[in-house]
């Protein structure tokens, strides 16, 4: 009930407070019968709920038979913040409330600086800003109107809603806050993430790479073992021929041996391609000209010149040379290379002169 004699109050007092009012103009005013709401209301005269509301100061969407409601298009002027002034005593002064002078400017704190344009909507459709006597005037007549406690219990409900409204805001605030925290952890994971599926696809493309190239290395080493064994087994197998056809040429050799005197004699080996050397035998073999000859040197009172002879581990060989260091039962094969030479080295072996 006292909400709504203060109701009533501030409608009068708006009536007063603003320059053309039309407190007494049917065209500006309704009055409210039985049955009516606040959306017949605003259907009849072309205005929304919410203007309405505004325009008469209603915190609810109750109204009351006999209520007078502003009905008239609303309007916005200008109030230029002094030294001093606050929201609340702002509101008093133009009779509305805090919280629509901050919905009209988009504040979102109580604070004010002087020199500050804020917007004010007129509910009586005036665009008029009221004279600094009327403005004065409006807060006495509402003072002497209303109650002392009503006063007072409308400016703890103000504070109350706006300590609500700054706690819902402060949560808004904070919720918000969360979210984008939220969401830059999540960002961050996600990152996290694909670095490390892009580490360990680069980690299997690396191993996969190393496995691939041990496996060519592997291969190739392979190969070049099974073709080293190819090489030695045809080494071997060639080896194994000469020797089948050495054996084979063997009885017939033997069969000459037997036929002509053996005995055992000290071998050495020379070559035609020494310093000093002629390169021709006792008996005119250019043994330069036939590196491959086989030839020995002998002492003649031995092994007479011409000789065909059989030398043990050398083949069969023509003793066409002599040599002053071959005396008695010695001889010297003949041999390509010095090096062949200096590998026969010196040794003891079994001759037979066949003729």
């Amino acid at each position: 009930m006292k909400k709504f004699i203060f109701t009533l109050g501030t409608t009068a007092i708006l009536s007063a407070g603003f320059v053309g009012a039309a407190s007494a103009s049917t065209s500006g005013t309704y009055h409210v019968e039985k049955g009516d709401t606040l959306w017949k209301v605003a259907q009849k005269h072309s205005v929304s709920v919410d203007e309405l509301k505004d325009a008469n100061n209603l915190t609810s969407n109750i109204i009351y038979p006999n209520q007078e409601l502003n009905v008239a298009t609303i309007k916005e002027m200008t109030h230029k913040v002094q030294q001093g002034n606050t929201l609340w005593s702002i509101s008093q002064q133009y009779g509305v409330t805090v919280d629509q002078i901050k919905e009209w400017n988009g504040l979102t704190s109580d604070l004010i600086y002087p020199g500050e344009q804020l917007k004010i909507q007129s509910p009586n459709g005036q665009a008029q800003q009221s004279s600094p006597s009327v403005a004065q005037a409006a807060p006495e007549a509402q003072q002497a109107q209303a109650p002392a406690e009503q006063t007072q219990e409308e400016q703890q409900q103000a504070q109350a809603e706006q300590a609500q409204k700054e706690q819902q805001q402060a949560q808004a605030e904070q919720a918000q806050k969360e979210q984008q925290q939220a969401q830059a952890e999540q960002a961050q994971k996600e990152q996290q993430q694909a670095q490390a599926e892009q580490a360990q696809k680069e980690q299997q493309q690396a191993q996969a790479e190393k496995a691939q190239k041990e496996q060519q290395q592997a291969q190739a080493e392979q190969a070049q073992k099974e073709q080293q064994q190819a090489q030695a087994e045809q080494a071997q197998k060639e080896q194994q021929q000469a020797q089948a056809e050495q054996a084979q040429q063997q009885p017939a050799e033997s069969s000459q041996q037997a036929s002509g005197k053996s005995m055992t004699v000290e071998a050495t080996a020379y070559t035609a391609n020494c310093a000093g050397c002629s390169g021709t035998t006792a008996t005119g073999v250019d043994l330069k000209a036939n590196p491959n000859q086989k030839v020995i040197a002998v002492d003649p009172s031995v092994i007479p010149l011409g000789s065909k002879v059989y030398v043990e581990g050398y083949g069969e060989a023509v003793a066409a040379d002599t040599g002053g260091a071959i005396k008695g039962n010695r001889i010297d094969v003949f041999v390509p290379s010095e090096g062949d030479a200096q590998q026969f080295g010196r040794k003891s072996v079994k001759i037979t002169v066949m003729n």
